[in-house]
């Protein structure tokens, strides 16, 4: 039997199993909660762009024409709230983190450079920030900035690509003169998922504060943050959460060390005395010092229905079908795909990676633009890795076993769209 017959008794085989998942599938009614999607389209990235949740146009339909439209200034009282609101709920919902620590503002590159730079301020005297090679440019370039501009050393430790952060390797750069270690807990990249609570003990052990983005883990891992004693973390909505894009970033604090973590950007949200306009500046005792200025209504008002879904669901159950949809991806696509030169970029235990598969191809950005025509959506990860991230309550594993199927029609040459020319030309 060759290669490619093999994947096709495989996908014939798995056809039979993807009925039986779906049919017992606890998450299954969710399915029906999202706006359609058209023209036969599949979305497997949700680690780009989440789903659209049915409700949200509805939500902002109201909050634009009878909040803003019929009520004007009059209608805003509520909107003062929402960062608060909105991180409140979002703590409960999908970080495991207590109430009045989490609030929802700007994008996560500036909660990030607030943060480095208060984890400083909660450290001084200590001159080391430590980053890893793995973490997405853009809090490279963030963190990179920060030492930079306070005169602290940084110390950037290697990352295996696919394997993610070695903790023998963590733990031998840090040092009593870090200040704070800076990590993703999920990679971009590969979808290597740390271990939260180990990194915590290695750093904690030398009196640093650890430093999380959860971009690609909130709404996908199940988070504890109060269990597992995390100082600090910020996290995109736009993914997991399905909040929509400008929806803004999540900052998060530990209550005890908000009274000692001074936020660098000052601004009349996040003074003591919001509305009173005093001078000189006094920051709120809250986690709200942590605001600057006024928060994009329309855009936190997205981030409800999801939150709300999500809260129904539960995140067990969510984290449960994301291993379990990744895993059957991961299953079909090393009998239907790597015999086609596609080779697995992540770790291979659903247990040590996020929501996302990843996986190596020399000419990776054209395939994607390939398995686009072919109708299947799918993330480019320059400059060689595909990323599939099924989002567990809104893909049936009958959609995984259909991605998989057209994917291997556009590495074969033999998608009846003629997208890669019927020339079997991806194959390597």
């Amino acid at each position: 039997m060759t290669a490619p017959e093999g994947g096709q008794a495989a996908l014939r085989r798995a056809a039979r199993r993807a009925r039986r998942l779906d049919a017992r599938d606890p998450l299954a009614p969710f399915l029906g909660r999202f706006a359609p999607v058209p023209d036969g389209r599949l979305f497997l990235d949700s680690s780009s762009l989440g789903r659209l949740p049915a409700a949200t146009p509805e939500l902002l339909d109201r909050v634009v024409r009878g909040d803003w439209g019929d009520r004007l200034a009059q209608g805003r009282a509520p909107w003062r709230d929402l960062p608060q609101r909105i991180g409140d709920r979002t703590a409960k919902a999908v970080l495991g983190a207590l109430p009045g620590e989490v609030v929802a503002a700007d994008c996560t590159s500036v909660n990030l450079y607030k943060l480095t730079v208060a984890a400083l301020e909660a450290r001084r005297g200590r001159r080391t920030v430590v980053v890893d090679d793995d973490n997405s440019p853009t809090d490279r370039y963030v963190v990179a900035g920060v030492a930079a501009e306070h005169e602290r050393a940084l110390r950037t430790v290697h990352t295996h690509p696919e394997t993610g952060l070695d903790m023998e390797t963590l733990r031998a750069a840090v040092d009593e003169d870090v200040a704070v270690v800076v990590l993703s807990l999920v990679s971009h990249r590969s979808g290597a998922l740390l271990d939260m609570a180990e990194v915590h003990g290695i750093a904690h052990a030398q009196g640093a504060l650890v430093l999380w983005d959860l971009s690609h883990a909130v709404g996908a891992v199940d988070l504890q943050l109060a269990a597992t004693g995390a100082d600090m973390a910020v996290a995109a909505t736009y993914k997991h959460l399905m909040a929509g894009p400008g929806c803004p970033a999540l900052l998060y604090v530990r209550r005890d060390l908000q009274p000692y973590a001074a936020q660098p950007v000052h601004g009349w949200y996040g003074h003591r005395e919001q509305l009173a306009g005093a001078v000189p500046y006094d920051p709120d005792p809250s986690v709200r010092r942590f605001l600057t200025g006024t928060p994009p209504a329309l855009s936190l008002a997205a981030a409800e229905p999801a939150l709300d879904l999500l809260a129904e669901a539960g995140m067990a159950a969510v984290r449960a079908k994301s291993r379990a949809l990744t895993g059957f991806l991961t299953e079909l696509a090393g009998a239907a795909l790597e015999p086609y030169g596609l080779r697995p970029a992540g770790p291979a235990d659903p247990e040590r990676r996020g929501a996302h598969v990843a996986y190596r191809h020399p000419r990776a950005g054209e395939l994607v633009a390939a398995l686009a025509g072919a109708g299947l959506f799918v993330d480019h990860v320059p400059p060689d890795r595909v990323r599939l991230s099924p989002g567990p309550l809104s893909t049936r594993f009958a959609d995984v076993l259909e991605a998989v199927r057209r994917f291997r029609e556009v590495l074969s040459g033999s998608d009846p769209a003629g997208v890669a020319g019927g020339t079997g030309e991806w194959g390597v």
